[in-house]
């Protein structure tokens, strides 16, 4: 991590984070690319007790900020991104307060959750932003992603990305 850079905790949602998941869920910034509150929200709760998807808050210096989840699709039956090479994570990230939108934190979050992904033994990660969501886009190409195809997703048309772990890892 670069000197000054800022420095997340991940940790797995909690059911007292359901409140401030549903606020952030109702924010423009996220509505636009999200479903509607209960059903995400029911979605998160299915995922807290499910062995391919691990739902996380972010925090930092203490206060959570945004949400993310990393994601198994050969752990899923039927996942589109089974085309992947095994070890291959998909991950989801949001943040969740709209003034802190445009300030770095979602490539510095993905950036920081790759290494540990990577280093947990991860060789590829995988995003699909909706290909209107050029913010999101940006974010991921200056956290080192790159298009690999567009797609069709259950939610609809996907820009996938791809990260590869890098070379010398052991």
């Amino acid at each position: 991590m670069a000197e000054g850079a800022p420095r997340y905790v991940f940790r797995d949602v909690a059911a007292e984070d359901f409140p401030l998941l549903a606020k952030w869920l109702a924010e423009p910034h996220i509505a636009q690319w999200w479903g509607a509150v209960d059903e995400e929200l029911a979605s998160i709760e299915a995922s807290m007790k499910s062995v391919e998807t691990r739902p996380m808050i972010v925090e930092l210096e203490g206060r959570p900020i945004a949400y993310l989840q990393y994601y198994d699709p050969h752990l899923e039956e039927d996942h589109p991104y089974q085309d992947q090479p095994r070890g291959t994570l998909g991950i989801d990230i949001s943040i969740g307060d709209g003034e802190l939108v445009g300030m770095g934190h979602g490539s510095a979050i993905v950036r920081q959750l790759a290494a540990e992904l990577f280093a947990g033994g991860a060789v590829r990660l995988v995003i699909d932003p909706d290909p209107e969501n050029a913010r999101a886009i940006r974010a991921y190409e200056k956290a080192g992603f790159r298009h690999i195809d567009t797609r069709t997703s259950i939610y609809g048309p996907a820009h996938f990305m791809a990260l590869d772990a890098p070379e010398e890892r052991i």
